[in-house]
C-alpha cells in the first residue's frame, strides 16, 4: 500500500456501473492512498443515494444537488427533496452549474437551479462544486452576484476553461481541480495545461469524476474510471508542475481537506 495520500474530489460512485463491486473499487482506491472521496450528486434520486453511500462506508462523502443537464428533468418536490437531505454526511452542494454542450434543459431552467445551490449553499456554509462547460458568460455573473453577499467557497470541478475564468474564479475565491483530461495528448487540450501550470498551490485540487474523464495512458482502454486512477493526474500534474507527486499529493489533500471540512 502507497504512503501518499490523495483525496478525490469528485467521484460518482452512485453510478450504477459501480452497483457490482463498489466495496472493491474502495479497496483499490486505499491501496493507491485515496483516503477521503467526495461524491456529488446529480438528481434527486442520487443525492439520495450519495448519503446512503457515505453512511456505510467512512471514507466517502457527499454532496447533494440536482446537475444541469438534468434540471429539467426534476419532478416538483426533488428540489425540496434535496434541500432536506443537506445534513449528516453532507459536505458540499452540488453538483450545479452551467452547460451550453448539451441541450437537454433551456438555460433559464439551469441558471434558476444554479442560484438554488448557490443561496443554499451560501445559508448552509457549504461550498459548492460547479460544473460549467461552455458556459463561461453565463457562469461568471452569478458567481459574481453571490460574492456580493458575502464569502464564495466551492470548486470549479473537472476544470476545462480558460485561463481568464480560473483567473476570475479564483479572485471570487474559488478552488480549481482537474481531472483526466489535463493528461489528454490532444493539442486542444494544451492550453487546459497551461492553466493547470499556474493556479495557485492553496487552490488546487485534483479528482477523477470517476466513472468519466479515464486518465491517459488508460483511456480508451478502461471502460470506466475509478478513484484510485487519481494517480496518474497527480503524477502528471506534478510533472508538468515542476514538483514531486508526494508534495503535489500533500498540498491538494490539505486543499481538499480545508475547502471540505474533512477531518
Amino acid at each position: 500500500m502507497t504512503t501518499t495520500a490523495y483525496i478525490d474530489t469528485h467521484a460518482h460512485l452512485d453510478d450504477e456501473r459501480f452497483d457490482s463491486d463498489l466495496d472493491a473499487v474502495i479497496a483499490r482506491a486505499a491501496d493507491a492512498g485515496v483516503e477521503r472521496i467526495v461524491c456529488p450528486a446529480i438528481t434527486a434520486d442520487s443525492s439520495r443515494k450519495v448519503v446512503d453511500l457515505a453512511r456505510a462506508h467512512s471514507s466517502l462523502y457527499a454532496a447533494v444537488g440536482i446537475q444541469p443537464n438534468y434540471c429539467a428533468e426534476a419532478a416538483p418536490g426533488d428540489w425540496d427533496r434535496v434541500v432536506a437531505l443537506a445534513g449528516d454526511q453532507v459536505v458540499a452542494i452540488g453538483e450545479t452549474g452551467l452547460d451550453r454542450h448539451w441541450d437537454f434543459t433551456p438555460m433559464e431552467v439551469q441558471q434558476d437551479y444554479f442560484d438554488r445551490h448557490l443561496r443554499l449553499a451560501e445559508e448552509l456554509n457549504l461550498p459548492v462544486v460547479i460544473h460549467c462547460r461552455e458556459a463561461e458568460e453565463d457562469v461568471l455573473p452569478m458567481l459574481r452576484e453571490t460574492a456580493s453577499r458575502g464569502p464564495l467557497r466551492g470548486v470549479l470541478h473537472a476544470f476545462g476553461g480558460t485561463r481568464s475564468l480560473a483567473e476570475e474564479c479564483l479572485s471570487l475565491g474559488l478552488f480549481v481541480s482537474f481531472a483526466g483530461a489535463v493528461t489528454y495528448r490532444n493539442k486542444k487540450f494544451e492550453s487546459l495545461r497551461e492553466v493547470a501550470a499556474v493556479v495557485p498551490e492553496d487552490r488546487l485540487l485534483i479528482e477523477t469524476d470517476s466513472p468519466y474523464l479515464t486518465p491517459h495512458p488508460l483511456r480508451g482502454k478502461e471502460k470506466r474510471n475509478e478513484p484510485a486512477r487519481i494517480v496518474h493526474a497527480a503524477a502528471f500534474l506534478a510533472e508538468l508542475r515542476g514538483t514531486t507527486v508526494e508534495a503535489l499529493a500533500a498540498t491538494t489533500t490539505a486543499n481538499a481537506r480545508r475547502l471540505f471540512r474533512l477531518e
